[in-house]
């Protein structure tokens, strides 16, 4: 039994478990002999990145970065550190877009 005047009470996250920023993973795009996509790290993440060097696997996968094997960290934008660029080479029978023409 419940008195009417009574509220539900919603559950309360401890003050140790604040919700981080996500990493996010673009869509991925192509053109004839790469497979392409970009990650973008949140910031108490990029501050981890070791300043002007590309990251091994092992070493993106250490920051919490989680995608299929086969993708490589190949360049650095140096305006925006914090958006890793990832490619890997197309596999046969991959579906190839336009990415000119992508609505």
């Amino acid at each position: 039994f419940t008195p009417s005047h009574a509220r539900a009470r919603r559950p309360v996250a401890p003050k140790h478990l604040v919700k981080m920023p996500q990493i996010q993973y673009s869509e991925k795009y192509y053109d004839d002999i790469y497979e392409y996509r970009h990650v973008v790290l949140p910031p108490d993440i990029a501050k981890l990145l070791p300043k002007g060097r590309l990251l091994s696997e092992a070493e993106w996968r250490g920051l919490g970065v989680q995608q299929s094997r086969g993708w490589v960290h190949y360049a650095i934008h140096r305006p925006e550190p914090h958006i890793m660029l990832y490619r890997r080479p197309l596999e046969a029978g991959a579906p190839l877009v336009d990415i000119a023409n992508k609505q």
